[in-house]
């Protein structure tokens, strides 16, 4: 069964299944966002202990 638009066209179901690919989309874009969130906590832990390991100590001990 298909839903009339306001605008008058008979079918709506091709307009749905657009927003239906969208939101798929979308839930494989969120899928996402922990491992890019991993990355960047790697990376600035990585960079941290590199300028740790850089800084000079006291009397270059």
């Amino acid at each position: 069964m298909s839903a009339k638009l306001a605008d008058g066209h008979d079918d709506a179901r091709p307009w749905q299944a657009g927003f239906v690919a969208q939101t798929g989309q979308l839930e494989v874009a969120n899928g996402r966002l922990p491992d890019a969130l991993g990355i960047v906590e790697r990376c600035e832990a990585r960079d941290a202990a590199a300028v740790k390991r850089a800084r000079r100590s006291f009397l270059g001990l």
